[in-house]
This record gives C-alpha cells, structure tokens and sequence, in this order.
C-alpha cells in the first residue's frame, strides 16, 4: 500500500506538471523548449506546420547551363546547405525536400521574420574570399569574380527585369580574384563582444586552414572580401594571419552578423540555385483544419469514455481518467520537445488514443476472466494486468518499430507528411503503455486496496 502511495503521489505531481506545461502560463527556457503564442485554436501553444500555421515557401532550382546536366550527389548535398541554412535561422521544423531531379522546396512555418529568412536563401550561390587587390569594395556591391564572371552582367539582367533590388555596380567590367572558396571553413557563429557589438566568430576546416593562413599571411592590413553569389556580404581588414579560428567585425545588427555567419557556414554549395518562386501561405484553411480536428476529436474521445464506462463500469471510469491523463501528457512533450503538429501528426494522435484504449480493454477482459475462474478481485486484478502485459507489449513494440521505419523513410526522402505522422503516434504509443500499465494499475490498486466485501468488489471490476 504504500509503494502504491508513493505512485499515486507520482502520477498527481506528473498531471500538475503537465497541466503547467500546457496551459499558456509563462514557462522557464530549461523548462518549455517550445514557447509558440496561445491562441484560440492552439490554446497550449503548440508549434505549427506549415499546413496549420501558414508561413513562406520558397521554390529554388538548379542552375546550369543548357546541356549540362547535375553532378551526382549534388543536389543532394545542396538540400542539407539549405536545410542547414534555414535551421540556422531558428525556424521550426522546417521542411526542405527536392522536387524531381533540379528544385528544392523550403517550407517555413511561422517564421518570425520571413523577409530575412527569404533573404538568407535567396543567397544561393557559392562563397568566396576575394582578394580586392587594393580596390575599395563595400557591403552590397555586386562584383565579378573568377568563380562567378558573369556576375554582375546576370545581376543587371534581373534588376531591369524587376526581379531583384537595385544594387551598386562600381566595377562591371573588372574581374577579382578568388582567393578560396566556402569549403575552408568548418563554422561561423554570430555572437556579441564585450561592449555588446556583434561579430562572427569562425573555426576553419582542417582541409583549409593552410590555405586561410598562407594567404592572410601575406595580406596583413589589406582588405578580404567576402563575397556571396556576386554580393558583397563584408570586406573585413585581415589584421593577422589566421590558421585554426579568427573574428570577422564590423558595424553589424543583431540580424546581419546572424545572416551573414549563416551565410558563411552554409554558402558553400556544390551547385548554384535560383530562387523561381516565393509564396506566403495563410493559416486559414489551417485553423478551419485544427478547428474541425478539435470537434471531431472530442466526440471521440467522449464516445470512447461512454463506451469504457458503459462496458467496464469504474474500472471504465478509471480507464477514462488514466486517458485524459495521457493526452494532457501527450501535449506536454509536444509542447517541452518541440513537435511540429500537422494535420498528419494529428491523424497519428488520435490513432494513438485508440491504442492508449486497446491496451486498457486487453487488461480488463484478463481480470473477467480471472475473476470467473475464482480469483478474488484484488488478485484477479494483478493477475489480469499480467497476463495482457505479453500481448500489450508486442503490440506496442511492433507499432513503434513501423514508426521508426515510417520516420527514417520520411527523414531520408524529405515526406514529412509520414515523419510528423509517424513521430506523434510514437509518442502516442511509448505515452499509452505508460498509462495503461502504470497509471490504471495503481489506480486500480488504490480503489481495491480499500475495505470492502467481496461482492462489492466484483460489481466494481465489472463481474
């Protein structure tokens, strides 16, 4: 009894803390990784897909020339850079997949700033330190370079056609050296000094640390510049030479030494993009979506309950509080991992009640059986629970391993329908045996542990 104390004691401090999490309560950071703004139709503040929440899509395309065609793997490797890219920006469960053999489609869910993180992937190219030679070259100036010549006359093309901002073009005709290329380094970090200015701080590669030192070696108080599909990102003054990490610094916002460090990091691409599309995508469809799966998920589960207590009496009542128990701690880890709900992931959600029911009917239709054989209630009901645990067991098991292949598959091929769908019914079904065999269990102890005649007791477990 008082193991079984210590349990109930557990199970209430675990829905408290669940209810704290999901409630729109201001939470601690070490707490609630997930802090998404309380709504109406996302009352715990949930992170959002891009079908629920709305956000930007961004369509970008190889771009070669006619008659060329890819390198293999390279289309591959350049979906990770943009990945990586957007990932670096803080975007949530961002969805970056090919489309046939040349595009790639960046979704963005709820970002907070869709100008900058537009702007971030809309820089596509490759990068390059440029060796100005002298020549006085400033942040936004669009120049030629030996690994980009056309640079500035593809440039022009697109400012007379509308299609990009108007940019300073001081040199058209000059050529500037590339000195390397993005690959020399391994990371660039956006940070802020002592005095509060921002920098980026970055770590070189082992391949190109010999490269980086050999030249600044030999530039020391000259200008390098660092160029990003023919713009100029920054033309710091190489103050020493550098070989393993160096500080790049400047007049930088908070927001430029973020994109420029992103830029830095995952500009080196193996083969350049073109962004051919950009679209915003409203949440209004999402929230008819959310608000319908809310409806239909109530009668449900309020279906669910009549039928458990209809069927089972209070252990019913038992099994129903041990499944309102497991959705308050479904949200909680959705909320403290993040997950990203989609309407997907909802579909696996609500699955994985039906399982979470499953389980308890398995242990309730044991304990008839062992009551009609004699038990008496107490033991029939430990009896009961043991002899499902097999059948429970497996049956979870070999639901969590489809979900692991249903993830990877996902995750490999860019689905992220089948990922969210197969990460909230893992979930679902880790949290459902939990409950079932932890929770009514010591439930079920507490209500029997009580004194209380034989025939009461067998009204009570449903016999």
């Amino acid at each position: 009894m008082r193991n079984n104390t210590i349990a109930l004691v557990v199970i209430f401090l675990l829905v408290a803390l669940a209810l704290y999490v999901v409630l729109p309560f201001p939470h601690p950071s070490w707490l609630v990784r997930s802090e998404s703004t309380a709504s109406a139709d996302n009352f715990a503040g949930l992170k959002l897909g891009l079908d629920l929440e709305g956000g930007t899509q961004v369509m970008l395309e190889a771009d070669v020339a006619e008659g060329q065609t890819l390198a293999a793997g390279a289309l591959d490797t350049a979906q990770r850079i943009v990945e990586n890219r957007v990932n670096g920006l803080g975007v949530s469960e961002a969805v970056v997949q090919k489309q046939g053999d040349t595009r790639i489609i960046a979704e963005l869910p709820g970002v907070n700033n869709p100008d900058q993180a537009v702007e971030t992937i809309r820089s596509t190219g490759q990068l390059e330190f440029v060796d100005p030679k002298g020549t006085t070259l400033q942040q936004g100036m669009i120049v030629n370079t030996t690994n980009n010549p056309n640079a500035v006359k593809e440039a022009q093309a697109a400012i007379d056609a509308g299609t990009r901002e108007s940019a300073p073009v001081p040199y058209p005709d000059q050529v500037f050296e590339t000195a390397m290329t993005g690959d020399v380094l391994q990371t660039a970090t956006a940070r802020a000094d002592q005095f509060g200015k921002y920098e980026i701080a970055f770590l070189l590669s082992n391949s190109g640390k010999d490269k980086f030192y050999n030249f600044t070696s030999t530039h020391i108080g000259q200008p390098m510049a660092i160029v990003l599909d023919g713009v100029v990102l920054s033309a710091p003054v190489i103050n020493a030479a550098i070989r393993d990490q160096g500080v790049i610094t400047g007049q930088f916002t908070k927001a430029e030494a973020e994109s420029l460090g992103i830029q830095m990091q995952y500009g080196a691409l193996p083969v350049p993009l073109k962004v051919v599309d950009i679209r915003t995508i409203g949440a209004t469809l999402g929230q008819d979506s959310i608000q319908r799966s809310l409806v239909a998920g109530l009668i449900g589960v309020l279906a669910v309950m009549i039928f458990m207590v209809s069927m089972y009496r209070v252990p019913g009542v038992i099994a129903d509080v041990a499944l309102i128990c497991y959705i308050l701690f479904n949200m909680a880890i959705y909320k403290f991992v993040p997950v990203t709900l989609t309407l997907a992931g909802i579909a696996g959600f609500i699955l994985s009640i039906g399982i979470a029911v499953d389980a308890n009917i398995l242990i309730f239709e044991r304990t008839k059986e062992e009551l009609r054989s004699g038990r008496s209630p107490r033991l029939a009901v430990e009896a009961g629970f043991s002899r499902a645990w097999s059948a429970i067991i497996d049956s979870h098991i070999t639901t969590l391993i489809g979900c692991l292949v249903l993830y990877i598959f996902g995750n490999t091929f860019g689905a992220s329908i089948v990922k969210g769908y197969a990460l909230t019914l893992a979930i679902g079904v880790a949290l459902s045996l939990f409950t079932a065999v932890f929770v009514t269990r010591v439930f079920m102890r507490a209500l029997l542990g009580t004194q209380m005649k034989t025939e009461t007791a067998h009204q009570i477990v449903g016999y």
